[in-house]
């Protein structure tokens, strides 16, 4: 039986078998992808470029929109790769740095998100020692610990999952390498490990979870004391598009890994990882653009610097 040494490259899931409708998946997964990087790359941009935008809770939404951008980089391509070339060929190394520097960036976004609740619960129900507990040192070191979280993380287990012998054939039945999958080729007892490596990721991911939700239960004790409507209202203003982000996040990621083997299917499959890999990076930066004017201008001043420059370096070559 081939162990993992003998297998060169894998066979990816094919999202279509007809040639047309595989030029139409690639033509759809390059918008989504052109969408994903245009709105993370504005809210950047808007973020590092506006210096009324150097606080805390901007900071670490700099951090989400990178984390946004490495993570949807590292599926899409080569998905749109492979539906343009008709292929489903991927490298083991390839593979290995796409499980790599996906589990790395979800697993940082998840620990990002944790520390944005812990943002929002200190600047309302701690307002004037805000800038006591999150001053620019303080937001510096979580973010790198959320960075440095998922480095580790994702180490732990790749080199896990592919220590292990594979002799179930080369062929992963999803667009993109995912560890219950390649668990799937192993023919030896030690994916048992890798199991044991999932439960433990599973009780720190608990345990962030019951921080966020903690957070958000004395968020909105603290709200429903403020007396006045409006302050209230701007009080949830600030809260809502980070728990619409983590919601979305954590339904996907959820449903996806713990629904019951009975609703497995290769289609329903295919659809979580969408919603869990795609779908996210997609949507945060419109879920956080909606509400906040601030950002809203700011994103406004950088397509207008845009414009200006281009139209600028027109004039330039014509004369």
């Amino acid at each position: 039986m081939p162990n993992s040494s003998s297998v060169s490259e894998f066979l990816l899931l094919a999202l279509a078998d007809t040639r047309q409708l595989q030029l139409l998946h690639f033509w759809l997964l390059l918008g989504i992808y052109l969408a994903a990087l245009l709105g993370n790359g504005l809210i950047s941009t808007a973020v590092a470029c506006d210096h009324r935008l150097h606080t805390p809770m901007y900071f670490f939404l700099l951090n989400l929109a990178l984390l946004d951008l490495g993570c949807i980089s590292t599926t899409l391509p080569k998905a749109m790769a492979n539906a343009l070339w008709h292929t489903r060929h991927i490298s083991y190394a390839g593979c290995a740095a796409q499980l790599f520097f996906f589990f790395f960036l979800f697993s940082a976004e998840y620990s990002l998100l944790t520390i944005m609740s812990y943002d929002r619960y200190v600047a309302i129900c701690k307002p004037l020692h805000y800038g006591t507990l999150l001053g620019s040192r303080a937001c510096a070191t979580m973010a790198a610990a959320a960075w440095s979280t998922g480095v580790l993380n994702s180490l732990l287990h790749t080199a896990s999952t592919f220590s292990l012998p594979l002799c179930q054939g080369n062929a992963i039945n999803q667009f993109f390498c995912e560890i219950p999958h390649i668990l799937k080729l192993s023919c030896s007892d030690a994916y048992l490990r890798e199991i044991w490596i999932l439960g433990v990721s599973a009780s720190l991911a608990s345990g962030c979870f019951v921080f966020i939700l903690f957070s958000y239960v004395q968020i909105f004790r603290a709200v429903l004391r403020i007396p006045s409507e409006q302050g209230r209202h701007k009080a949830f203003s600030t809260c809502l598009p980070h728990l619409a982000v983590v919601t979305l996040f954590l339904s996907t990621a959820f449903f996806a890994t713990l629904r019951p083997p009975s609703l497995s299917s290769q289609a329903l499959d295919l659809t979580m990882a969408v919603l869990y890999s795609v779908v996210p990076p997609t949507l945060n930066p419109l879920i956080y653009s909606m509400r906040n004017q601030e950002l809203k201008d700011a994103v406004r001043k950088v397509i207008s610097w845009t414009h200006f420059s281009r139209d600028k370096l027109l004039i330039c070559l014509y004369k």
